[in-house]
């Protein structure tokens, strides 16, 4: 595979490659034949485009991945500055909405993560730790080509940047008594959580806004999914701002 560049699987993940205009270099699919629309679609934009279109009978490199007979090579992920980003969501209008993800390692986490983001009209995501690949952005169903993605090692001053453009910092975790129904996310707003392992680390929730958590049932587990609880914060934060 060429430097700089990525594999992706699947047929959803790579059609909305396709409509996102990313960079791609070839396409493998195990049947040419194939009635799926999308897959029609596919072929076509391949030969309207010059992209190498190769026919493969066994796909034994990814055969354990969902790849439903397709998978593709495309340039590298591109990562945005939060700096950059910022300006232009303020000029657009729009009222910013942005995850502040600490810590979190596990890429189909994050790709679930993704993939309600670009669902709920996130405008960025800001992470510190987690990879971009193969497995993070079939996760995300192709939402991760929606999506400005930043890498940040400094959180401490993203943060702090965030705040001084009017943004509240809001942590999600289950370490406050904070029910988050009762906050107003009208306003611009960046939701930080962070790993099940580690959870949000003490020295950013010092700078947060607030805290609040999810409810749970008496008795329950202690805790949800990482990318269950940013989706539930995200569909609150939505339900608000349609009121």
């Amino acid at each position: 595979m060429k430097k700089n560049t990525i594999m992706i699987y699947g047929i959803n993940t790579l059609y909305e490659a396709i409509k996102s205009k990313i960079k791609i270099y070839k396409i493998y699919l195990n049947n040419k034949n194939n009635k799926n629309n999308k897959i029609k679609k596919i072929i076509k934009y391949s030969k309207k485009n010059n992209i190498s279109l190769n026919e493969i009978i066994n796909f034994k490199k990814i055969e354990k991945k969902n790849h439903q007979g397709v998978f593709a090579i495309i340039d590298h992920i591109q990562l945005f500055k939060i700096e950059k980003i910022i300006p232009m969501i303020y000029n657009s209008g729009k009222i910013p909405l942005l995850i502040i993800l600490d810590s979190i390692t596990d890429v189909r986490n994050f790709g679930s993560i993704v993939r309600t983001s670009a669902c709920t009209g996130v405008d960025a995501i800001i992470i510190n730790s987690v990879t971009i690949n193969s497995d993070s952005i079939k996760t995300s169903s192709g939402g991760i080509f929606k999506i400005p993605i930043c890498k940040e090692k400094n959180i401490i001053k993203i943060i702090r940047y965030l705040k001084s453009f009017g943004i509240q910092v809001i942590a999600v975790t289950e370490k406050t008594d904070n029910i988050c129904y009762k906050f107003n996310y009208k306003n611009p707003t960046a939701f930080i959580l962070g790993s099940e392992q580690k959870g949000i680390s003490k020295k950013y929730l010092s700078l947060c806004n607030n805290t609040v958590k999810l409810p749970l049932i008496k008795n329950s587990l202690t805790s949800l999914n990482v990318s269950v609880a940013c989706g539930a914060i995200l569909y609150e934060t939505i339900r608000q701002r349609l009121i």
